[in-house]
């Protein structure tokens, strides 16, 4: 390019509005910079000055940043859910796996601390490493059938130690649950033997039951019969069986021919003749 295309273009420039010049620059800057960040729906923003973490925690939304000198890294405030299956042994030496849910959610105030401790990867750091503990130390505590008869004192008690364990580290606990216990074969088959002996003893017991309550509706039955007898002997009176005898005479009448005795004698004893003419 020779002396005249430079003034050429020179010229050009000057007559260029000086609004296009700066909009085009800032134009440049932005899509070179890109200073603001949005951050969504259940997240926050930590602000990083030089990569150092600020006080400053950004809500949800459109925020404005200082280029090259500030970043922002986006932590999910949300709840979110870890499953996480362990083995441990009980109290008998049962070797107990576990299936456990637990939802839980970085506290939106402490964002910034949780990222500058923990990182963005706190669910392996740290959720997964407590929920394993504590279930150990828990499970350590009850016997194999405890787990099973006792679970939800057992579920409790763990939701409670890892909450006391976690709020440390600015995460809060929302719900835990015991997904399933399993056992080894051979305790699995000695619980349903035992289940099975006392749903058998159970039936007998109700049998022994129903046939002591129906004997004894025997019993009452009888007791009531004796009693109607009792009382219908203690009726009979003296003018019953007076009357009793009258009706047996009026049965004998109307039974009667109308003909009377003949007596006969000779200063003797009497004869009676019951012969009919």
């Amino acid at each position: 390019m020779n002396e005249d295309d430079i003034q050429d273009v020179t010229g050009m420039l000057k007559r260029i509005p000086r609004w296009v010049i700066v909009a085009v620059v800032a134009a440049v800057i932005i899509f070179i910079f890109h200073p603001w960040v949005q951050v969504g729906a259940g997240q926050r923003g930590v602000v990083l000055n030089f990569g150092a973490v600020q006080k400053i925690v950004l809500e949800e939304g459109l925020h404005f940043l200082i280029p090259v000198m500030q970043k922002v890294a986006i932590v999910n405030v949300q709840i979110q859910k870890a499953t996480t299956e362990t083995v441990a042994a009980s109290a008998d030496l049962q070797d107990v796996t576990s299936t456990l849910a637990l939802n839980y959610h970085v506290l939106a105030d402490k964002a910034n601390v949780v990222y500058q401790n923990i990182g963005i990867e706190f669910k392996e750091r740290i959720i997964d490493p407590a929920i394993l503990e504590v279930v150990k130390a828990v499970t350590a505590r009850y016997s194999a059938e405890e787990l099973i008869t006792k679970r939800p004192l057992v579920s409790e008690e763990m939701k409670k130690a890892l909450t006391e364990r976690l709020i440390g580290n600015n995460i809060t606990v929302d719900a835990f649950s015991i997904v399933a216990f399993s056992f080894s074969k051979v305790f699995t088959e000695a619980i349903e033997s035992k289940q099975t002996a006392e749903q058998l003893a159970l039936k007998a017991k109700r049998d022994l039951d129903r046939i002591k309550v129906e004997a004894e509706q025997k019993i009452t039955a009888a007791q009531a019969e004796a009693e109607a007898l009792r009382l219908q002997r203690a009726n009979i009176s003296s003018d019953l069986i007076e009357l009793r005898k009258i009706e047996a005479n009026i049965k004998a009448i109307e039974k009667w021919n109308g003909i009377l005795p003949q007596v006969t004698g000779n200063g003797g004893m009497p004869f009676v003749n019951l012969n009919k003419n």
